[in-house]
């Protein structure tokens, strides 16, 4: 793996397995939906590309002296297959909105981002267990590895190459 690949986040499966077709790659893909996953695969048509995954969700909401504030986020990963490389090459954006307030709330910042990341937000709630001392109970957790892994671990299995892309088109 060269430079350019770890920069681009790009994988190569093990060698020795045999590709599978693309329509085995896409059926694989679109198989990681499901009632348990906090993301959905979907076709990709509306993009212009063949499948996006997404997650779209909004944090709690912490509070200040001064106001409420939020974060909004949506991470989504445009995949297209492309079959004489046996490559799945996938594009990754995050974008994230704080809104402060309560009614009507006010967009204080918007972030935009393109490339492979890792994002992990948590927050907790502290107060007194059962026994009387002090703890902390995980309200909210986000980790964007819920999300790539999965994807990129059906495309390597299926002998396929997950090829990052930061610039230009898929």
């Amino acid at each position: 793996m060269g430079l350019f690949d770890k920069l681009t986040g790009t994988e190569r499966p093990t060698s020795g397995v045999t590709p599978c077709s693309a329509e085995e790659v896409h059926a694989a893909l679109l198989a990681l939906n499901g009632p348990e996953v906090p993301y959905v695969v979907r076709d990709g048509a509306p993009e212009g590309v063949d499948l996006v995954a997404e997650w779209r969700m909004t944090e709690p909401a912490w509070h200040t002296f001064f106001a409420r504030t939020q974060l909004s986020r949506a991470v989504q990963i445009r995949m297209r297959l492309v079959s004489g490389g046996h490559e799945v090459r996938v594009v990754e954006e995050q974008r994230e909105v704080t809104w402060v307030g309560g009614s009507p709330r006010i967009a204080m910042s918007r972030e935009y981002g393109r490339g492979p990341t890792k994002t992990v937000s948590r927050h907790w709630t502290i107060g007194r267990g059962s026994d009387g001392h002090v703890e902390r109970t995980e309200t909210f957790r986000y980790d964007s590895s819920e999300l790539k892994e999965p994807l990129r671990g059906a495309v390597l299995k299926a002998g396929w190459t997950w090829r990052g892309v930061v610039f230009g088109k898929l």
